[in-house]
């Protein structure tokens, strides 16, 4: 008996050994997966944990979260396996032993790099999700877009969510044409005044992925209501080089460039350039106005038509390089071109009318020829500080200065004119030959101090302040023809010259918080601008302009599971206007459409509330957002047709009494609009990719007297990539689009598609693609109407759109990190561009 007791107590004591060992034996295991390259972390990555020898069964799985973190808790003890792997990436694999007692295990950083390099005859069995989304952006992976090494970076545009390209090029986010263009986190001014023109002329293989900012915090400038495009270059790597050869020609013209990066040591540099010449062939056009409502003697019917052809070269290059100083300190240098010369050269004819009738007042043709040139030059250097003691704080100086020479040489010709009805005569003679000629530069120096610091574990303070120095020349001279000896003479009337100086105070603050699967941003930035104009020649009159702005924003983004996530936002968001909508200058050069700024003008101010839905799943990406907007003072372009007598004391010489088409800008545009988009991406199979980006957007537009329009724009892009055996790659792609609402009218119905075909050599070294677009008809013909309350017009485009052309891609040399950048640096993007630039 007594040793059976004695064998009780034994198991018993065991058995609690047992329970309390398997207590002290739970333990967490925790790390960061990320990219061996960008050292950015690796987001829903699959984490694996298994006894060691026994891969089959596994103990523990959790999903990375979007920054690559992971943390599971576990029983248990012995050697394990910790196993993360990612589509696309090659499997990262650690062994580690727990003790009785230990109670964590930090993995530390776990870096995860490209399968390609450890694998020969790759068969894809998986795609990477080419988008991605955060609290205030989307990220769309050109890098990984097979169509990337034959496209213009505009033309992958068109694949990114919340951005449209209609036919005519024309670069909308979020529904509006007001964005701004980044490059690398910093602002470029020449992207952002002509994004069609440069984005153009960038091949897509010089860039790693385009992010969409559509709630953009108090850092950025409070300029641009849609958002913000910032384009990520491709960058280099650890020790050695790597060079990319690249060459395209085609139907309308050929180009090349070359990216290369070296680096050694702490030193990194990478350089790009790159050369375009395109041919425009000839198009022609057709245009009607109407007289409507009171029509008199003094009205007419105007009809014409014309053609036009253009040529441009354009080049574009870019040296960046960094220095790490230590650890903790970093400095960054750039420098930047970007140059277009154009010609273009039309005619066309000239028709008045007696209103309502096929009676003619007067008829001519025209001549006109235009050479155009813009630069762009830039350079900047930033210093960034970290701190070993308080991870995430950074303090970060910047000064950048940049200048935008441009010049233009247009010829103009009323030929063979006649007034049929002698009461038309007066206003014929106005319609002579002219000159023009411009010279524009705008130089800035810009000083910026960010300081951001984490307060405990979920806090984190951001601040900031900034001084943009801007000095704008222009000149423009008007010639025109004497009688008496055929030459050109000066027109001082019709010529202007002025000073602009444009200089920006700027401050911000913000706050942000991230708890558990809860994250949010509030911030607050203060703007003040001083803008002075001084005429030296011409008919304007010195002003001077200053605004004050607050601009608030606040975000909140919830964690719905690891591949979901919703967000809600609110920003308010200016136009302020550039000196084209400020300067009062009376243009009449020509007298049938007068134009004319405002120096009135004050900031027009847009507050959107939006709300958006992500799932990113190795199978299907989806996106969805919804945004309502309001606008109470909009600058609208307001267009007339006005008798020629009331624009005397605006500064109209010789009125003849007839009828033109005057027009202003005024803030009198109240503006509504609801806007909804969606994108999916679904992986069909491991080799097929079809993907579909809608656009919709349901506007109310009124100027506070008679004139409103609404209605629904709607616009789709859609295609399907297939990858096919021995690296060829497949891709069609189609756009469509409904006509946009405008104020007086409403714009065209578009139609593109086109195909892309590439192979891949020497393990995917060499590249060669030939693509086509349009390729059914050679000719489409586009219409837009604009109307007021005593007119409608109609002007119709008769374009050739078919694009075919090859395109090879060489790479040599390796390298596998890249130049690194400030995370914090000077973002200039304060004014609204006017005219051909809006």
């Amino acid at each position: 008996m007594k040793r059976e007791f004695a064998a009780m107590l034994l198991v018993l004591a065991a058995a609690s050994a047992a329970t309390a060992q398997n207590k002290e034996n739970v333990f967490t295991v925790k790390g960061i997966l990320a990219d061996s390259l960008t050292k950015q972390g690796e987001p829903y990555a699959t984490v694996r944990i298994t006894r060691k020898g026994e891969p089959a069964k596994a103990l523990k799985m959790i999903a990375t979260d979007k920054d690559g973190n992971f943390k599971v808790s576990m029983s248990g003890n012995g050697t394990m396996t910790l196993t993360a792997s990612s589509m696309g990436r090659k499997d990262v694999v650690r062994d580690f032993t727990v003790t009785p007692g230990r109670k964590t295990v930090d993995m530390d950083t776990l870096f995860i790099g490209n399968a390609d390099n450890e694998l020969q005859q790759v068969v894809v069995t998986a795609q990477k999700p080419l988008v991605k989304a955060d609290i205030d952006k989307i990220a769309y992976s050109i890098e990984d877009d097979p169509d990337s090494k034959s496209n213009t970076v505009l033309e992958m545009l068109r694949k990114v969510p919340m951005v449209t390209v209609d036919g005519e090029d024309n670069i909308k986010v979020n529904g509006k044409s007001s964005f701004k263009v980044y490059v690398n986190g910093k602002p470029n001014k020449m992207m952002s005044d002509n994004p069609t023109d440069v984005l153009k002329s960038l091949p897509a293989n010089t860039v790693k992925r385009i992010e969409v900012i559509t709630n953009p915090g108090p850092k950025y400038d409070a300029e641009g209501v849609g958002g913000i495009i910032n384009i990520i270059t491709t960058e280099g790597g650890f020790e050695g080089y790597t060079v990319t050869l690249s060459g395209n020609a085609g139907n309308r013209g050929a180009g090349g460039g070359a990216f290369g990066t070296v680096k050694q040591g702490k030193l990194t540099v990478s350089a790009r350039y790159n050369y375009n010449h395109n041919e425009n062939p000839e198009n022609k056009s057709e245009g009607t106005r109407l007289t409507i409502g009171n029509v008199t003697e003094a009205s007419s019917d105007l009809l014409s038509t014309g053609t036009n052809k253009s040529r441009y070269d354009s080049h574009s290059g870019s040296l960046e390089a960094s220095y790490e100083i230590d650890t903790l300190r970093l400095v960054t240098m750039e420098f930047g071109l970007w140059g277009h010369d154009s010609k273009a050269q039309g005619g066309g004819t000239a028709q008045g009318k007696e209103p309502g009738t096929d009676r003619e007042l007067y008829f001519g043709r025209t001549a006109t020829s235009n050479d155009y040139s813009r630069f762009s030059i830039n350079g900047g250097i930033d210093y960034q500080r970290t701190f070993a003691n308080v991870k995430d704080r950074m303090l970060t100086l910047s000064y950048k200065i940049s200048t935008n020479p441009q010049t233009s040489d247009s010829h103009s010709s009323y030929l063979d004119m006649r007034a049929t009805d002698s009461q038309w005569q007066d206003f014929v003679n106005k319609l002579n030959e002219q000159r023009n000629d411009g010279q524009q530069n705008s130089t800035e120096h810009t000083f910026q101090a960010d300081y951001t610091t984490p307060i405990g574990k979920i806090h984190t303070l951001e601040a900031g302040v900034k001084y943009i120095l801007r000095n704008n020349t222009s000149e423009n001279d008007r010639w025109e023809r004497k009688l008496t000896d055929n030459d050109f003479a000066p027109d001082t009337d019709h010529s202007s010259h002025y000073k602009h100086r444009n200089d920006i105070m700027a401050a911000y603050t913000g706050y942000g918080l991230k708890l558990n699967k809860l994250s949010g941003r509030l911030g607050l930035r203060y703007e003040h601008t001083m803008q002075d104009v001084e005429y030296i020649l011409g008919r304007g009159a010195d002003f001077s302009k200053n605004f004050d702005d607050i601009v608030p924003s606040a975000s909140i983004g919830y964690k719905l599971t690891d591949m979901q996530n919703i967000r809600l936002g609110y920003n308010m968001r200016i136009y302020r206007p550039g000196i084209w909508y400020l300067n009062p200058y009376f243009d009449d050069s020509n007298p049938t459409y007068i134009t004319q700024g405002n120096p009135e003008l004050t900031s027009e101010k847009t507050h959107t509330v939006n709300f958006s839905y992500s799932n990113f799943t190795p199978k299907v990406n989806i996106n969805i957002y919804t945004g309502y907007s309001a606008t109470n003072n909009s600058i609208e372009d307001v267009t007339e047709l006005v008798s020629d007598v009331t624009l005397v004391d605006k500064g109209l010489q010789n009125p003849t009494g007839k009828d033109v088409i005057y027009s202003t800008y005024q803030n009198i545009g109240k503006v509504r609009s609801f806007d909804i988009s969606g994108y999916v991406n679904w992986n069909a199979t491991a080799s097929t990719r079809i993907y579909a980006n809608v656009y919709g957007r349901y506007s109310h537009l009124e100027n506070g007297r008679e004139l409103r329009n609404h209605g629904w724009y709607m616009s789709t892009n859609g295609g399907v990539q297939q990858t096919l055996p021995k690296d060829w790659r497949l891709s069609m792609n189609c756009f469509y689009q409904t006509p946009w609402i405008m104020l007086q009218g409403k714009g065209n119905t578009w139609l593109n598609y086109s195909m892309n075909v590439n192979k891949s050599f020497m393990k995917k070294r060499l590249t060669i693609s030939a693509f086509a677009s349009n390729f059914f008809k050679k000719y489409r013909t586009t219409k837009w109407t604009e109307q007021n309350t005593n007119f409608i017009s109609e002007n119709r485009n008769r374009m050739q759109l078919m694009r075919y052309g090859v395109s090879v891609n060489f790479r040599i040399g390796e390298l596998k990190a890249g130049v690194k950048k400030a995370e914090r640096t000077i973002n200039n993007d304060d004014t609204k561009s006017g005219g051909n630039n809006s």
